[in-house]
């Protein structure tokens, strides 16, 4: 039987990559990949069957270049799953945190863990491509005075050791990702719907377009507002509902919102997904 191939970005130990062994489970094949386009490509060309994207954090909020690449590419979301994060500062076995002087990871990473990296003294802080990416450029260059913020999975993959676990801001700090494919799925319980559209560009649009889901007493979820790229000051909104695209009351809302806005997509329907806690 042929092996899922999930795309990831990151390094081995990215949380994505954890993410990903936690939905698919670990006998499937996870691709690290150097960038979210990345990772959108693998999928859109079929070189992976899926792809686990980050798209928002408890505590920095959402990542808005996935956003732009859900609208980009014809690609639909199929699955969910949130992942309690835990940051770890990580260093070479012997190093001490007095001897840092550097920090680096992603700047998802440090902005979760900014409360505990303002109080350590006389360090650079340094913004990476990846959490477990950090992690690697430490242990390869072997930099006895720097540190990653990064997970656990990526202290034991690049031997080295944790200075101090949980330094996020909050332990309530999950991470929500989408898995994404070429294909829609039907989910058989607990669904939710994604859609980007475009309001008029006159008084009361948004109002007018997010009542054809109050009118059905469809409850909305989440709304993220984007640039439209060449038309500045008007935007692209990305909504979260809580039901089945096709269920009647939602097929009506979809149709009537398509009759009061000028860009519609329907990013899928799919399966409220579960919460890993450890």
């Amino acid at each position: 039987m042929k092996k899922l191939r999930i795309s990831y970005q990151g390094e081995p130990g990215a949380f994505s990559e954890q993410a990903a062994l936690a939905y698919f489970g670990k006998s499937c094949t996870a691709v690290a990949r150097e960038s979210f386009f990345d990772i959108f490509t693998d999928v859109a060309a079929r070189t992976s069957d899926f792809a686990v994207v980050p798209i928002e954090n408890s505590l920095f909020g959402s990542v808005h270049q996935n956003y732009d690449l859900l609208q980009k590419f014809n690609v639909f979301i199929v699955g969910e799953i949130t992942l309690r994060i835990v940051m770890n500062l990580l260093a070479l076995p012997g190093v001490s945190l007095k001897n840092i002087r550097d920090v680096y990871s992603h700047p998802q990473a440090l902005g979760q863990s900014e409360e505990f990296l303002r109080k350590m003294k006389n360090v650079t802080i340094h913004p990476y491509y990846d959490t477990a990416g950090a992690a690697k450029m430490i242990a390869s260059e072997h930099r006895t005075t720097a540190a990653a913020v990064a997970s656990a999975r990526a202290a034991v993959h690049y031997h080295l050791n944790i200075l101090h676990t949980g330094i996020e801001t909050s332990r309530q700090n999950f991470t929500r990702f989408l898995i994404i494919a070429r294909k829609p799925v039907n989910p058989k319980r607990h669904a939710k719907t994604s859609i980007i559209f475009a309001a008029k560009n006159i008084p009361g649009s948004l109002f007018h377009s997010l009542a054809v889901f109050a009118l059905r007493n469809i409850n909305l979820l989440k709304i993220e507002s984007r640039p439209m790229i060449g038309k500045p000051w008007e935007y692209l909104f990305y909504v979260d509902i809580r039901a089945d695209a096709r269920q009647k009351e939602c097929v009506n809302a979809l149709n009537h919102l398509q009759e009061v806005t000028t860009y519609f997509k329907n990013l899928g329907s799919y399966e409220t997904g579960k919460t890993i806690t450890k």
